[in-house]
């Protein structure tokens, strides 16, 4: 397996491409702390490394946000970490779809619906996407939009 790191504007945060699919089309999974990634073998298993700060799974790619240090030394224990993971064949998430996102957004008009996701596709998601992130919309429910 061979795993491609990419920069991004955040000089703390560096993405990691394993060439394979991560969380899937349109599906995302953030871990902002150790506590969030309970349900993620593998952000534990990155977060056990101490300059780890925070975890992001998107499609193809798993963001990872350092607190200090350099990327040449704490980058071959996350390259290493993340190809132990996938060439164990571990799940990357526990439990199912519906007890880690339980939150139903209801439904809204189907033409604003269009339009906030035509906007997320072509203007808000390619820049979340140069700073190791990615954005899914949710739900639309009286007014608020939810991603």
């Amino acid at each position: 397996m061979f795993i491609q790191t990419e920069s991004t504007p955040n000089p703390a945060t560096l993405k990691f491409l394993p060439g394979r699919d991560v969380m899937g089309e349109g599906q995302v999974a953030d871990f902002p702390s150790k506590e969030a990634a309970d349900h993620s073998p593998l952000a534990l298993a990155l977060f056990e490394l101490p300059e780890v700060s925070r975890v992001f799974f998107g499609a193809d790619f798993i963001s990872v946000t350092k607190r200090d240090g350099d990327w040449k030394h704490i980058k071959p224990a996350i390259l290493g970490t993340i190809m132990e993971h996938f060439t164990r064949g571990l799940p990357l998430l526990e439990g199912t779809a519906e007890e880690r996102d339980d939150q139903d957004y209801g439904e809204g008009d189907p033409e604003v619906i269009s339009q906030i996701k035509e906007l997320i596709e072509t203007r808000v998601r390619p820049a979340v996407a140069q700073d190791g992130g990615d954005i899914i919309f949710k739900g639309f429910d009286g007014g608020a939009g939810i991603v």
